[in-house]
Parts: structure tokens; C-alpha cells; sequence
């Protein structure tokens, strides 16, 4: 019918489209990837063509957070906390090495070697750090994801299940080191390589 000039659409497909098209990023950087997000912004790369133009300076005004550079664990409560004030729905991306795994710091005492480990990560954009190209392709993988997300049903985001909750612990410093050390309902440690013949 679209073909002859008629067209029809559903509730939920108005409501998606009208998300993607008008995401609204937290302005927050931790380290270098922040240089390329803010390239991002600028006119060479445009991130409005996207609808993504202006980063917000308040998480309770943002819908996406760009989680770049080293996450400390110093650092950590906050971010986590910023991301309990920002409103439903809201989404992530994970740029660089760092922000993934914790990067070339990895082994470091003090450094996070994942934000998944604390909160939901929605799009991972590898690199070290990453090229703005990249980040847009992220971008337009969140959108991809926003127009494809159901409404009902048991493959409705958390924020329209009432058995998830919307707010993540946030860790505090114990004796030895953060507590909890994880989000255990997001992330699990993965299962010790047993290697035969020792």
C-alpha cells in the first residue's frame, strides 16, 4: 500500500522513529576518546545529521550515555550515579579499549576493566582510541536498535518490565576494594581455564 501513496504505520513505529531521531547525549568524557567524541560533534563530522546535535550538560535531559577513556575506580560511583539520574529509556555506548576492558591499564589497581561490569551496555565501539567514522557507526547501531525495539511483549525493553529494575547499585569503597565488586545481574566472572595433563 506504501507503494500506491497510502500509508500506514503503527503507534510503536511513530514512537521509535521519534526516539532515534532525537537522542540527546551526556556531555562526559574521562580521557582521550573524549577528544575524538568531541570531534564528533563539530561541523567535520556533524553528529546532527543523526539527531544527536546537542550534548547535554545535565544526565536528567540525556538519553545516551558515551562512556569513553580510563574508568577509575574512583570515578566509577559517579558515573554510576549519573547513570541511576538519567531518565528511561535511555542507552550506551562504550567507546574505546579502555571504557571496554579497561585498555593498556588493565592491570592497574585502581582502573575498571569493564563499565559493563556496573551497568548496561547497549553498543560497543572498539579502537584506542576510536575514529569519530566509528563512533557514528555506533550512533546509527543505537538508532538500528531503537526502531527495532518492540513496545509489549516479553521482548520489551527493562524499563516497561516491572520484574527489572532501572537502578544499579552503586559501589562503594570496602576494606580492599569495591563493594560489590560487580553487578552480578549484569555481569558474571567468567569460569577459571582448567588445563589437562598438570
Amino acid at each position: 500500500m506504501r507503494r500506491q501513496g497510502v500509508l500506514l504505520t503503527s503507534f510503536a513505529e511513530i514512537y521509535n522513529w521519534g526516539r532515534a531521531n532525537s537522542i540527546w547525549p551526556l556531555q562526559f568524557g574521562l580521557a582521550c576518546c573524549a577528544i575524538e567524541m568531541i570531534c564528533v560533534a563539530a561541523a567535520r563530522f556533524d553528529i546532527a545529521r543523526f539527531g544527536a546535535e546537542i550534548f547535554r550538560a545535565s544526565p536528567r535531559q540525556a538519553d545516551l550515555m558515551i562512556m569513553n577513556g580510563t574508568v577509575t575506580k574512583k570515578m566509577l560511583p559517579q558515573v554510576v550515579r549519573l547513570w541511576n539520574q538519567m531518565g528511561e529509556p535511555k542507552f550506551c555506548i562504550v567507546m574505546g579499549a579502555c571504557a571496554s576492558s579497561g585498555g593498556p591499564f588493565r592491570e592497574g589497581y585502581n582502573v575498571v576493566k569493564g563499565i559493563d561490569r556496573f551497568i548496561p551496555v547497549d553498543v560497543y565501539v572498539p579502537g584506542c582510541p576510536p575514529r569519530p567514522e566509528a563512533l557514528l557507526h555506533g550512533l546509527m547501531e543505537i538508532q538500528k536498535k531503537m526502531r527495532e525495539e518492540p513496545l509489549t511483549g516479553p521482548d520489551a525493553p527493562r524499563y516497561f518490565r516491572k520484574d527489572t529494575t532501572c537502578e544499579y547499585p552503586i559501589p562503594e569503597f570496602g576494606e580492599h576494594d569495591l563493594v560489590p565488586p560487580y553487578n552480578s545481574e549484569l555481569w558474571k566472572p567468567p569460569a577459571p581455564i582448567v588445563r589437562e595433563g598438570k
